[in-house]
């Protein structure tokens, strides 16, 4: 199962380090930010489950990345972190579209429960969402267990399907050839050790075929990630 990816964006060394460790030993892949702007790339490189965001920064502070990030139309949710216990403040984030609220000084213990609380709504709300899935023009069908690219119907064996989705799942997320080979294929796979590849090529080819541009991106060295070009 791929690990829940969570960003932290905030400028102190001393949080960043804390919350590395502590949600990484939770068993979180974990991403670091140390200012505004450079959250807000990684926001659009990664596009993780969870956003835990400092709101006093320099230069980009975290009302501004909040804004940023609900303009851009992303549902990530997000988590504020602040060292003022201020009603307006609260309500300011809130309105900013932040889902939750934490003042500093905070017990780790609690920070680790309201990211669980985030994290399970959000899984709840994906089941509760339509059983079709959306990247640029290509729509995969759940029920029907159909792909569509620019309209045309893409024929995939159950295995092109799973391979699909598991991208569509995930996407604008680098996914290592471990992972994916553990999740399509299980541990004890004992295949051709080529098979992804021919599996991509595949997929590349039937979901490409008269449209030209390729959403399957490779990454040298590491795996592949669902992504359009150049982005």
């Amino acid at each position: 199962m791929l690990r829940q990816h969570i960003l932290v964006v905030d400028d102190d060394e001393k949080i960043t380090s804390l919350l590395r460790r502590s949600l990484a030993f939770e068993g979180y892949e974990v991403a670091i930010a140390n200012n505004g702007l450079e959250g807000l790339k990684q926001m659009l490189m990664s596009d993780p489950d969870l956003l835990i965001l400092d709101v006093m920064m320099p230069q980009v502070d975290g009302w501004e990345v909040c804004r940023r990030v609900r303009e851009g139309g992303s549902t990530v949710p997000i988590l504020m972190l602040t060292a003022k216990d201020d009603i307006q403040d609260r309500v300011k984030g809130l309105d900013l579209g932040a889902d939750d609220y934490l003042v500093k000084p905070f017990a780790l213990e609690e920070l680790l429960a309201r990211v669980r609380a985030l994290l399970r709504r959000k899984s709840d709300k994906l089941e509760e969402a339509s059983s079709r899935l959306q990247f640029e023009d290509l729509t995969l069908d759940l029920d029907s267990r159909e792909a569509i690219r620019s309209g045309r119907r893409v024929d995939l064996t159950a295995k092109e399907f799973d391979l699909l989705l598991l991208f569509m799942q995930n996407p604008r997320r680098v996914l290592t050839r471990d992972a994916i080979m553990d999740k399509i294929w299980g541990y004890d796979y004992s295949g051709e050790s080529n098979v992804l590849e021919v599996y991509i090529a595949m997929l590349r080819q039937k979901t490409e075929d008269g449209v030209g541009k390729r959403l399957i991106q490779t990454v040298r060295g590491t795996g592949y990630v669902l992504r359009s070009e150049g982005s």
